[in-house]
């Protein structure tokens, strides 16, 4: 296993060190498990400011890349530290299924059946309320919820893992190898995103996330086209960028540029 992390606390002495509290917690690492190769981020949410993005609020346009997302944060005077794709989507770069950003909600749950992964049963939602909880949930358990709405949320499909056991529907020897990104939260205030670099199958992929990121609720994001961003690493992670073609909401972590 071979870890990188973000900008190094230790080598700015001790006056930081003691400021910690309010830095960003994020760190992001390559990990080999079980003979595949994944990118993995941890986010403290408490820390490390996630949110979510669809369009510019200018123009109403879908930022559609995370370069795009980039080049629109640094104009703010804001840096990009981390950012991928949110959940599958339709045509004209929509959400397929529920969005909130900033607690408004722009596309309402999608409960509908039909054929893709997005609606392989049960499919689910990654949400964050406030500053610090988040949580994956599937969908039936999320239209069952009583309260305000998230502040950030995106529904995708299908749960990799269900209460820590593995989404029914996945067979350990099958074939359907492809290159995957999905999302977990092993504790409230924490956030585990994963991507593959190279082609696996939905049973390794959730596997993952249960046995090496030590998660029981996980949701997948999306397939070959998935990428991230992620500040400090040369290239993307991920599908190579003529594969890809334009996303809908992406999910980021943005700081002030130093």
């Amino acid at each position: 296993m071979r870890t990188r992390r973000g900008a190094g606390a230790l080598a700015l002495g001790l006056a930081l060190l003691l400021a910690l509290p309010a830095a960003q917690a994020l760190t992001w690492r390559e990990l080999d498990f079980d003979g595949a190769h994944y990118t993995v981020v941890e986010l403290d949410l408490a820390r490390d400011p996630l949110a979510l993005y669809w369009r510019d609020p200018a123009d109403g346009t879908p930022y559609g890349t995370l370069g795009t997302l980039a080049e629109h944060e640094r104009q703010r005077g804001r840096r990009l530290r981390f950012a991928t794709n949110a959940g599958i989507y339709a045509e004209g770069q929509v959400p397929l299924g529920l969005t909130v950003e900033e607690g408004v909600e722009q596309v309402p749950l999608n409960r509908a059946r039909g054929g893709g992964n997005f609606f392989l049963q049960p499919n689910g939602v990654f949400a964050v309320w406030g500053r610090s909880h988040a949580a994956v949930l599937n969908s039936a358990e999320y239209a069952r919820r009583r309260g305000p709405l998230p502040r950030l949320a995106t529904q995708s499909g299908p749960m990799l893992l269900i209460d820590g056991r593995i989404h029914p529907r996945f067979q350990r020897d099958s074939d359907s190898l492809k290159l995957r990104s999905g999302v977990c939260v092993p504790a409230p205030g924490k956030v585990s995103f994963a991507i593959s670099e190279g082609l696996v199958n939905f049973h390794a992929f959730a596997r993952l996330f249960r046995d090496a990121l030590g998660c029981r609720d996980a949701l997948y994001l999306d397939g070959s086209i998935s990428q991230m961003h992620l500040d400090g690493r040369s290239g993307l992670a991920g599908a190579d960028r003529w594969r890809t073609r334009p996303f809908a909401a992406l999910l980021g972590v943005s700081v002030p540029a130093d």
